[in-house]
């Protein structure tokens, strides 16, 4: 059986672009039912909806529970469900995380003028990233009713791969047509899986398609931009993704490094 690997590169992906959605818009309808129940029929997205009759009132996707809604078809892990921007912590003499947590701000302030422009958020394990990342995706949801959607890097690509597999009832529309669509995607570390020519393909789509769309993007990475140090073999964001992918990424995000002390053992210290 052939794997992704091994697909010619012209037939790894359906690419749903603009001037295709209208041929795949049954096949879209049936295989991304959850994102299109999170999306309003009534007030297209303005929060007011008419009731003839009666005029102009606040849309019933203004509710408590179309919020709850959207958050739990977000697909945010268990363990990240309670990040909030205020809850990111930062001391005193760690000013990058106040730049990035003002960063954060910055999106949930201005998201209706973005123009589609994320944030990179580059930094060493422990520094609150992906805290930062679900706070932005959490809080627009809350405050935009926006269609929001969180992947871990390489669980992406395992479902895309996955979704070859004749027996499965997962199709590769399936699994790509919410990550294309969701209004503000969340991808947590970009760059962990192994950079084969397939991975950065499929990452180039998804990000291309996402950036010709418009739709904000927020990414995590490990992989830094620079060595400290010329000797340094650490690789670089660029050799797990790829020079293109990495220049495209330069155009639709914000990159914000971030650095510090671990998170995860300065509260294994505190706790002994």
């Amino acid at each position: 059986m052939a794997t992704p690997a091994d697909k010619p590169s012209t037939k790894r992906l359906r690419i749903i672009s603009n001037s295709q959605k209208e041929q795949t818009k049954e096949a879209s309808t049936n295989s991304s039912t959850e994102s299109e129940e999170s999306a309003c029929s009534y007030c297209f997205g303005t929060g007011m909806e008419i009731i003839p009759g009666e005029g102009a009132k606040r849309c019933r996707c203004q509710s408590p529970d179309h919020r709850l809604r959207l958050l739990q078809t977000a697909r945010i892990p268990p363990r990240y469900q309670h990040c909030t921007l205020q809850g990111y912590v930062a001391g005193d003499a760690e000013l990058s995380k106040w730049v990035a947590k003002r960063e954060a701000q910055i999106v949930l302030d201005e998201f209706p003028s973005l123009d589609g422009r994320g944030l990179l958020f580059v930094g060493a394990v422990g520094v609150g990233k992906t805290h930062l990342a679900v706070a932005i995706l959490r809080e627009l949801i809350e405050r935009y009713q926006v269609r929001g959607l969180f992947y871990q890097f390489g669980a992406l690509l395992r479902q895309i791969q996955d979704s070859y597999n004749p027996v499965s009832q997962t199709s590769e529309l399936k699994v790509l047509a919410p990550v294309f669509e969701a209004d503000v995607l969340v991808l947590d570390e970009l760059g962990a899986s192994k950079p084969t020519n397939w991975v950065r393909d499929t990452m180039m789509q998804i990000i291309n398609t996402r950036y010709n769309d418009k739709r904000v993007t927020v990414f995590t990475t490990n992989y830094a931009d620079t060595r400290k140090r010329d000797e340094d073999s650490t690789e670089l964001l660029e050799d797990r993704i790829g020079v293109a992918l990495r220049s495209r990424l330069y155009e639709m995000c914000k990159t914000v490094v971030i650095v510090g002390e671990d998170y995860r053992k300065r509260s294994l210290a505190q706790s002994v």
